[in-house]
């Protein structure tokens, strides 16, 4: 099973505060990182802009990265939206959008790179999921439905990519950033978890940039769940 050493490597969704702490982490440890988000300038030094749900623009994106930083080694699928929504308020728009971004996106970014990746005889991809697509939340079932597709397209990959790309994916738990609703804030939920505080977007970034290094070599097809136990 094919490790990578440091090259290049494309992150969606930079723009984000896990986005932008996993560009942060992998360019400390020796890549060339390509930071895509949907406006440019959400992602400092970012060459790379695209919606990603667009396959044509995906396609385009990545051509342009490695025209200017090289081979993609290292793919990490982060890009998404998240909307705390009851099941009979989602309209069809919304669902479609959801599923699209999240989902399409990861297909999008793996259907252009994954075979360059094996046809150049390695890769790693890493797809950023969520402990809500293990456990289910109320109010999300759209980016629950979205997260868990994920999860199975990951595990799809991991065998029919074998052994030249290892496919992984990191589902972090409620995460200490910006877009993170009071609800995940509260002094009665943080009692629940075990650590008693919140995963940080440092935490996950060190996990994708294990991930990454030849120290997972044994890794592909795995779930890894940073979410201070959330989950166990």
């Amino acid at each position: 099973m094919n490790s990578v050493k440091h090259g290049c490597a494309l992150v969606t969704g930079a723009g984000g505060g896990i986005g932008s702490a996993i560009v942060r982490v992998l360019a400390e440890v020796g890549y060339r990182v390509a930071a895509n988000d949907l406006r440019g300038d959400a992602a400092p030094g970012s060459s790379a802009a695209a919606d990603v749900s667009d396959l044509a623009a995906v396609a385009r994106m990545i051509d342009t990265v490695e025209a200017d930083l090289g081979a993609i080694s290292v793919l990490v699928n982060g890009a998404g939206i998240a909307h705390e929504v009851p099941l009979e308020e989602i309209d069809e728009a919304a669902w479609r959008r959801m599923l699209a971004v999240h989902l399409g996106g990861t297909y999008n970014t793996c259907r252009i790179l994954a075979p360059r990746m094996r046809s150049r005889g390695g890769g790693v991809i890493i797809n950023i999921a969520s402990e809500i697509a293990l456990t289910g939340s109320s109010q999300h079932s759209h980016y629950a439905a979205a997260k868990g597709a994920i999860l199975g397209l990951t595990k799809a990959l991991a065998k029919e990519l074998a052994p030249t790309v290892r496919v992984n994916s990191v589902a972090p738990g409620p995460t200490d950033t910006p877009l993170l609703s009071d609800q995940w804030r509260t002094s009665a939920y943080l009692a629940t978890l075990p650590t008693r505080r919140l995963t940080t977007p440092e935490g996950i970034a060190r996990t994708v940039a294990f991930l990454a290094s030849d120290e997972a070599a044994f890794f592909t097809g795995q779930v890894i769940s940073p979410n201070s136990g959330a989950v166990i």
